[in-house]
């Protein structure tokens, strides 16, 4: 399924085209990217008790010195329902980032975000969480489903084959279930 624009008008879609084929393959794991928590609470309440949903958010100082941007309300919610919440640095934002921004220049990590951008932004954003996520033993290394997006909300679902940040080339796309056709 191809969206018409990237963004998160899709998020609804999304979430339905996830679970469907979460049912639909015997998938038993979904990995959804997280700012405020908004997008996942829906997905959690949608989902039932046959998936768990591991929601992967920015670091806190991600966006503002010292704050976290995951609604703490939301993330109760999500964890007595028995799913996951990850707060961690984003696996293709690293020290290299920091040194780049400090002192100029790029960084291998930088040229990786880039290179994936080239298939949308909620493709990169569902490959790294996948990295993330595994990174944190939070799901197997096995095909999972990944939720990425632009900016808020949802615009891509990959069935993604996980591995961990340092195995990172060896992450394969199985599938895109869906993402946007103009990004």
């Amino acid at each position: 399924m191809y969206f018409e624009k990237a963004g998160p008008q899709n998020t609804d879609a999304v979430i339905k085209a996830a679970l469907e084929t979460a049912r639909d393959r015997g998938l038993k794991h979904i990995v959804a990217a997280a700012t405020v928590g908004t997008s996942v609470d829906k997905l959690v309440k949608e989902a039932g008790p046959n998936v768990t949903i591991v929601a992967v958010t920015h670091n806190v100082g991600f966006g503002e010195e010292g704050k976290g941007e995951f609604d703490p309300r939301i993330r109760e919610a999500v964890t007595k329902a028995g799913h996951f919440v990850l707060t961690a640095t984003l696996a293709t934002r690293n020290i290299n980032k920091a040194i780049s921004t400090r002192f100029g220049g790029y960084s291998q990590t930088e040229i990786v975000n880039a290179a994936l951008r080239i298939f949308g932004q909620g493709t990169k954003v569902a490959i790294e969480i996948t990295a993330m996520a595994a990174d944190a033993g939070l799901i197997p290394f096995d095909d999972i489903i990944a939720l990425g997006g632009t900016g808020r909300g949802w615009d891509t679902a990959l069935i993604i084959r996980a591995n961990s940040s340092n195995r990172f080339f060896d992450i394969k796309v199985r599938e895109i279930i869906c993402k946007p056709w103009s990004f």
